[in-house]
């Protein structure tokens, strides 16, 4: 049997959860590159662990997914791909929602899965922009929930 929980992030959790990103990235944001990706890999180490309040999603005691939160906004909401659909992504934002008064998020429309994925989870479409943080020409789109 399979024991799930939700528990914040430790230190320890750095390097399984930077695999967990890159490889949910290389699926959700194939457009951006992996030379892009990598180097963003670095940045999520360097500044977003140390200042994004964290939850880890795991399994028997093992990682398997995580949300970032800063304040109300979820910047990054990650699942290794060998669990994607089991559940633990939901459980995060729920568990996320539970926390704060609403939840806002940007997502890039080009992302195969996560537009619909955050509807089906009551997040409704707020605003969009044709350029992401870093000025390249991939439009996101803003959603809010609650």
């Amino acid at each position: 049997m399979t024991e799930r929980a939700i528990r914040a992030y430790q230190s320890s959790d750095s390097e399984r959860l930077l695999d967990i990103w890159l490889a949910a990235s290389r699926i959700g944001h194939p457009f951006l590159g992996d030379a892009v990706l990598l180097q963003q890999r670095d940045m999520v180490r360097d500044l977003y662990f140390g200042n994004a309040e964290i939850w880890v999603a795991t399994e028997n005691g093992y990682p398997v997914a995580f949300i970032g939160l800063l304040e109300t906004f979820i910047g990054g909401l990650f699942a290794d791909p060998a669990v994607h659909g089991g559940g633990h992504a939901r459980a995060l934002v729920e568990h996320a929602a539970g926390l704060k008064p609403f939840l806002e998020l940007d997502v890039y429309a080009l992302n195969p899965v996560a537009p619909g994925f955050y509807r089906h989870l009551g997040f409704a479409e707020t605003g969009r922009r044709p350029r992401d943080d870093e000025e390249r020409p991939f439009e996101l789109i803003r959603m809010r929930r609650g």
